[in-house]
């Protein structure tokens, strides 16, 4: 036997005692530990996707998502409602300008710059209600043009617009919208010329141009070069989308939901068919002998020698003289289930198909639960169905997904609407019809500043508004939440509020009308006590 001999290791003093670390000694080549050590199974062997930049998927998986996404939303009344409902939370009736300009970095006071946004705005709201003025087509109001645009980035991902400067009879002014399919812009590769996907870009990744397809009547389509902005730096083509670092085009967000919407037609589609087979019966002949001596032995003697003499097949002969026989002795599975005598050595046995469906309400609810998931709404919201909900459920449901609404708002919506206004506010400035320090040099100096705004839409919904109500009145006496908060959730201008609560005093002074009464905000005891014991009820539900 051989035996390796032991070196006593020498001892130091002053020397610290070794460690595994000074060794170099692991762990025992049988035990590990990784990330997904486990990838030799059956489930894990073949799930290999390769990885590549996104905007190579993008492009590789764009037009085929976007034809599914637009066919699901044509065809598809439980997309096409949810998008509806998506496209009334987000946009409602358009998202409204608020101007915030930083007015003391231009020289202007607070007082002035209250003045200066209220005048804005009005003007704004004038140019952007009417189609003439704010469409090129003449077709749509800013506010429409919010919801189409919405609606096409759930078709494809991207929101695309051109402003364009057109003067016309009957405008005030020449700024105006196009809006345009995605699908316009070339998908087409030039790594020579830095163009990725139809995107022109510089050496830092700023996209400079844009590759168009256009037709003309002569020599068909062709591309060509859009440049993103016009000689003094103003936007000209609006390309909104979200996406990864490295993304330069966007892709429908419902791409994730296309296999789910497929699989929810197809079930509905299985399950009609088997419950329309269910009520269809159906006879069948045992036997172990061929068809062709079955069918010929159910003859007699004078119906083979017609057969022969006719030239006609065993089948045909047999159909004829049931078709014959049944003239006479009919079936009938009316209201009294009789049925005749059959033809002489004929067995009918009833055939019914075995097709489970008592799993398909379940199933089907947890497809539309991903739908509703990936549309960023809420079950409940997206089928109209509220039959299992209670009134916590539904108020923190509504509460999570407001969140996306709110984040839709800005940073999809609201990138379409700012560089419209931007065009339209530096037309108005210098052609005086809005008053700026400085005139239009001052502003074209200043214009981030003079341009910041939001864009604000619907409150979120709530599901109580006497329980929102004392909730607000509860935090403002606490002192942790202002009139502006409360106006922001309600979906208002607290200007505006306050405006008219002054023009409403002062005619209630004119008419010699007593002042209303403020307190009791939240409601008396006895519908205090109510509430209460609606929260009792949803607690116990």
């Amino acid at each position: 036997m051989l035996r390796v001999p032991q070196i006593p290791l020498k001892r130091d003093s002053g020397a610290a005692a070794p460690t595994i670390a000074d060794s170099g000694l692991g762990a025992p080549a049988h035990v590990r530990s990784e990330f997904m050590r486990g990838g030799r199974g059956v489930t894990m062997s073949t799930w290999r996707p390769a990885l590549r930049d996104v905007s190579d998927d993008v492009a590789a998986a764009w037009d085929a998502a976007a034809g599914r996404a637009v066919d699901v939303i044509q065809n598809s009344g439980w997309i096409a409602g949810a998008i509806e409902q998506a496209a009334a939370n987000t946009v409602g009736n358009g998202l409204r300008l608020r101007c915030m300009p930083e007015n003391e970095l231009f020289g202007m006071s607070e007082a002035d710059a209250q003045k200066w946004r209220k005048l804005v705005e009005q003007r704004f709201s004038l140019w952007a209600n009417n189609p003439l003025e704010c469409d090129i087509e003449g077709r749509r109001t800013i506010g429409q043009m919010q919801d189409a645009a919405f609606r096409q980035w759930f078709a494809t991902g991207e929101i695309l617009a051109e402003i364009v400067y057109r003067r016309r009879y009957g405008s005030r002014y020449g700024t105006k919208v196009r809006l345009l399919s995605p699908h316009k812009l070339s998908r087409t590769d030039d790594p020579l010329n830095r163009v990725k996907s139809g995107v022109k870009m510089n050496a830092d990744g700023l996209p400079i141009a844009y590759v168009a397809r256009r037709k003309h009547p002569l020599i068909g389509e062709y591309d060509a070069l859009v440049p993103a902005r016009d000689a003094l730096g103003r936007p000209a083509v609006i390309l909104v989308f979200q996406g990864l670092p490295g993304q330069v085009r966007g892709i429908s967000p419902l791409t994730p939901g296309l296999k789910v919407a497929k699989q929810f037609d197809q079930l509905a589609d299985a399950t009609l068919l088997a419950s329309l087979i269910q009520t269809v019966f159906a006879a069948a002949v045992q036997s172990d002998a061929p068809t062709e001596d079955i069918l010929q032995g159910l003859l007699s003697p004078q119906e083979q020698a017609m057969m022969a003499a006719e030239g006609v097949s065993p089948f045909e002969a047999w159909y004829q003289a049931q078709a014959g026989w049944y003239d006479g002795n009919s079936i009938d599975v009316g209201m009294g289930g009789r049925i005749a005598q059959l033809f002489p050595g004929q067995k009918m046995e009833f055939l019914s198909p075995n097709q489970p469906t008592t799993a398909y309400k379940d199933f089907s609810l947890h497809l539309l639960r991903e739908l509703a998931r990936c549309l960023g709404l809420t079950y409940e919201s997206a089928t109209g169905d509220y039959s299992d909900a209670s009134y916590s459920s539904v108020r923190m449901a509504g509460t999570e997904i407001f969140a996306i609404t709110s984040m839709r708002r800005k940073h999809i919506v609201a990138p379409l609407c700012q560089p419209i206004y931007e065009a339209w506010l530096e037309e108005a400035i210098e052609n005086g019809d809005v008053p700026f320090p400085g005139g239009i040099d001052a502003f074209l100096a200043n214009r981030t500043a003079a341009c910041r705004a939001e864009w604000p839409g619907a409150p979120k919904p709530q599901a109580d508004d006497l329980k929102s109500a004392k909730a607000h009145e509860v935090y403002r006496n606490m002192g942790v939440i202002t009139d502006e908060m409360i106006a922001n959730d309600l979906g208002v201008d607290i200007e505006d509020v306050y405006a008219q609560r002054d023009r409403e005093r002062k005619l209630r002074e004119h008419y010699g009308l007593p002042e209303p009464v403020q307190n009791n905000v939240g409601g008396a005891p006895g519908q205090q006590a109510e509430a209460s014991e609606d929260d009792d009820a949803d607690r116990a539900r």
